[in-house]
């Protein structure tokens, strides 16, 4: 708080004690008490000496001693107002707030028209966080002594305050209006329209947020703050090469005289910048240069633990994270960046735990909210039901209904059920056959981002001349733990269902099969499927599928690359089902795609993808390929979705060659529960 002007004369007994009073206005309080120190020696009774030394300690980092000295002088002039003002603010400076709100609405009984008691019970109630009766004495002050400098200073920092309250309470609208009341009556002030952008942000006002940072330009500095908050916004927007830009503009503006913190926040905000445009060479060699120069610091251990999650180095960013905690275990970064690194490494119940320990320190926060609440959808019993309809150009129909439950009973082992209808028929062969499907399992995580899976069930079939009923099973252990890469190795049994021709057949298919995907950090990746099956006809099928890919866009999520399929039957049954000696298809393909996971309530995601190319059946001439396949959907909540889907193809598959399939139908998902069942914490 600004310090009480002091309504003594320059002189007293005789000693000039001008250079101390300037000494306190200046804040040399250090000096100022070394000053009114020697005064004393040879004046130790001097009031206004006792009085100017008590402020000077207590301002120096002294406050207890300088109650001390209050108390005494108050013993001496009991009914002295201005010793009682000071009294007052020393409890302020020992931030014994409620013992000073006491003292303060005493004062004001004696004299509610005074200035420094009204400011103060304001600056009061401001560290107590009652911002709404700060708010009305502050402004009792300005109608005491209008434009008082130091009774702005305090409304400015108790609009913050109370904005920041507002914000965590989601209440953005009246904080907003508080921070363009600041800026109205300080004219332009840096620092509030920094915390107005970023509630912007935080309540998802993104166009506002960076209109808000292109008018900090009164100062270099200013520009380069600008600058840097505009980076931002264009990361928040999707738009990196831009973000990059910004910021790269930001670097070219420091100087020697560039404060200190906007010169770190700066190069923070670069080597971000060139994390997010995936520039990890140039993001490491600027984080160890200043590692060199600075030693490792906690922000720069923030980076590269930040770098090294883009990287998939997610145990090296664990060990940077521990090290913050070790000497801030109150460090936001430290703690939410440990909650997402041991996410990633599949390490759940210590994300919670970080997350949880998040919110110890900064209750409310957005961030580590979300986290939790991302965290709990992800082990929340979640039910799909999928109905649709199919048709070929060989008059084969189909009504299907599949319908999926997965029941987490803890942050390791769910339960799994599936029940699936089809209804396959043929009007022109007068054929129908129905299937339905009863599985149920398990899948149980027994290493981190090792996890075995296994569902089992009868599949009753009823054909126009027989019903009979098969044994099917799924199994599979899926490896997410190697580096920038997955692993699932299976064994399936089923019944091929796709019409009432190959129902009635019976035919049983077991399918051995691994799939294998590897992505980079420079945005190739490639995926390869291979499926050994053997048939209860004694037919055995070969399939390999591989796609190289390009990840071109993030935001929405923009690939493109060649598919290759091969397949070979040992038999060729082609009377009864496709079954070449050989079948080779290679295809261009994209895919834009904004994922369920990535969009909030009330908003619409996407996926489209699209392919041609050409296949080659054995001997016969090369025959040209499409495939389309598009979904949309809503949600609605954060429990419910629904999407439409369709496809259509002409690509030969493992029951016609030179086919069109169609199908479309939708898919409704609904997380049952508003919680998962099981209490892995305590928020």
């Amino acid at each position: 708080m600004a310090l009480i002007l002091i309504s003594l004369g320059i002189y007293s007994h005789g000693q000039n004690m001008n250079p101390g009073f300037q000494l306190l206005e200046k804040g040399n309080f250090k000096e100022a008490k070394t000053f009114f120190k020697d005064i004393l020696k040879e004046y130790p009774d001097n009031k206004t000496a006792q009085l100017c030394y008590g402020r000077a300690t207590g301002l120096s980092g002294n406050p207890d001693e300088a109650t001390s000295i209050f108390q005494n002088l108050l013993k001496q002039y009991p009914q002295d107002f201005e010793l009682k003002l000071n009294y007052a603010e020393s409890l302020l400076w020992n931030k014994k707030y409620s013992d000073a709100k006491s003292y303060y609405q005493g004062l004001l009984k004696e004299n509610n028209t005074s200035f420094p008691a009204v400011l103060g019970y304001a600056n009061t109630l401001s560290n107590l966080k009652e911002y709404s009766l700060a708010q009305e004495y502050i402004n009792k002050a300005l109608i005491l002594e209008p434009g008082n400098p130091n009774a702005l200073i305090s409304k400015k920092y108790i609009n913050l305050g109370y904005s920041n309250q507002l914000v965590q309470a989601q209440t953005f609208t009246p904080a907003i209006k508080l921070l363009k009341d600041n800026i109205d009556f300080l004219n332009y002030d840096t620092e509030t329209y920094q915390v107005l952008a970023n509630t912007y942000i935080i309540a998802s006002q993104i166009d506002s947020a960076l209109a808000t940072y292109k008018k900090i330009n009164q100062s270099k500095t200013d520009s380069i703050i600008s600058l840097n908050g505009v980076s931002l916004i264009q990361h928040l927007k999707g738009k990196e090469k831009n973000a990059l830009k910004s910021s790269n503009q930001a670097v070219t503006l420091l100087t020697t005289d560039t404060p200190q913190n906007v010169n770190q926040q700066t190069i923070e905000r670069n080597i971000q910048a060139l994390i997010w445009n995936s520039k990890f060479k140039e993001a490491n060699s600027l984080i160890e240069s200043q590692i060199d120069e600075k030693g490792e610091e906690n922000w720069l251990l923030a980076l590269r633990a930040t770098l090294n999650i883009y990287k998939s180095n997610f145990k090296k960013s664990v060990a940077d994270y521990n090290k913050i905690l070790v000497t801030d275990s109150t460090s936001f970064d430290g703690n939410l960046g440990k909650s997402n690194a041991q996410k990633a490494l599949g390490n759940y119940d210590e994300a919670y735990a970080a997350a949880v320990q998040t919110l110890a320190f900064y209750k409310d926060q957005k961030d580590a909210l979300q986290f939790i609440k991302k965290l709990d959808e992800q082990f929340t019993p979640v039910a799909t039901l999928k109905p649709s309809y199919s048709f070929d150009n060989g008059d084969n129909e189909a009504y299907n209904l599949d319908a999926q439950l997965s029941m987490p009973l803890n942050t390791k082992i769910a339960l799994l059920g599936n029940y699936n209808y089809r209804n396959a028929f043929n009007d022109v062969l007068t054929s129908q056959a129905t299937a339905q499907l009863f599985q149920a399992g398990a899948s149980y995580e027994f290493l981190p981002n090792i996890k075995f899976r296994g569902m089992a069930g009868i599949n009753s079939i009823s054909t126009d001349n027989s019903n009979y009923a098969e044994f099917i099973t799924d199994m599979a252990v899926q490896v997410k733990s190697l580096k920038l890469q997955s692993l699932e190795i299976g064994f399936k049994r089923n019944v091929e269902s796709f019409n009432t021709a190959l129902l009635e057949r019976q035919l049983v298919q077991n399918n051995y099969y691994v799939n294998y995907n590897l992505s980079t950090n420079f945005n190739l990746g490639w995926f390869t499927q291979y499926y050994y099956t053997s048939q209860n006809d004694n037919n055995t099928r070969n399939l390999l599928f591989t796609s190289l890919y390009y990840n071109i866009f993030k935001k929405p999520s923009l690939k493109a690359g060649v598919n290759y399929q091969y397949i070979t039957f040992e038999n060729q049954v082609p009377a009864i089902y496709f079954s070449p000696s050989s079948f080779n298809a290679v295809e261009l393909f994209f895919n834009l795609n904004r994922n369920l996971e990535s969009v909030k309530k009330a908003q619409w995601y996407y996926d489209l993808s699209a392919a041609t190319g050409y296949q080659f059946i054995e001997d016969n001439a090369r025959q040209s390929t499409y495939r389309i396949q598009g979904n949309l959907g809503y949600k609605f909540s954060d429990r419910t979705s629904l999407d439409f889907y369709g496809q259509q193809s002409n690509i030969a598959s493992t029951t016609a060659a030179g086919f069109t399939f169609t199908e479309f139908g939708f898919k409704l998902t609904w997380l049952a529960t508003r919680k998962p069942i099981f209490e892995t914490v305590k928020l």
